[in-house]
């Protein structure tokens, strides 16, 4: 078998594939209730990505409770649960092994809400202006 060098491109489709499958199956138990916690009951919970390791034993879920609030309540509570969500997941993505879940709360929103900002500051704005005219001749 050929050996297969990884040249730090990214996730493979695999990685991705199971991935989505993962996200879907989180998603799906979260927002059907099927866990019995106060914290996960009473909050509205988003899964945007879930990353698979290369291995694909490790699931880091990232998610976002609805409007921000509670977030160490909701990761504590969905570490409580990991042990029925990597089973009710096992059986969803019929996967041959389970993985382990870990859960953290996804920043990307709030990273793209800075880069908004940014891109609308005066200083932008005025290199954007300044540098208009040069790239609409070539």
């Amino acid at each position: 078998m050929a050996k297969r060098f990884d040249t730090g491109s990214g996730p493979s489709q695999r990685q991705l594939r199971v991935g989505e499958l993962m996200r879907h199956g989180l998603a799906e138990i979260l927002s059907r209730g099927e866990i019995q916690d106060p914290v996960l009951e009473t909050t509205i919970v988003t899964v945007p990505e879930v990353r698979m390791s290369p291995d694909l034993k490790i699931a880091t879920c990232f998610v976002m409770p609805l409007g921000g609030q509670n977030q160490e309540a909701v990761i504590q509570a969905l570490a409580r649960n990991k042990r029925y969500l990597r089973g009710e997941l096992a059986h969803r993505t019929n996967l041959k092994f389970a993985p382990d879940l870990r859960f953290r709360i996804d920043t990307s929103f709030e990273e793209g809400s800075r880069i908004d900002r940014l891109l609308d500051s005066e200083a932008v704005q005025r290199d954007v202006r300044r540098d208009g005219g040069k790239d609409d001749e070539a």
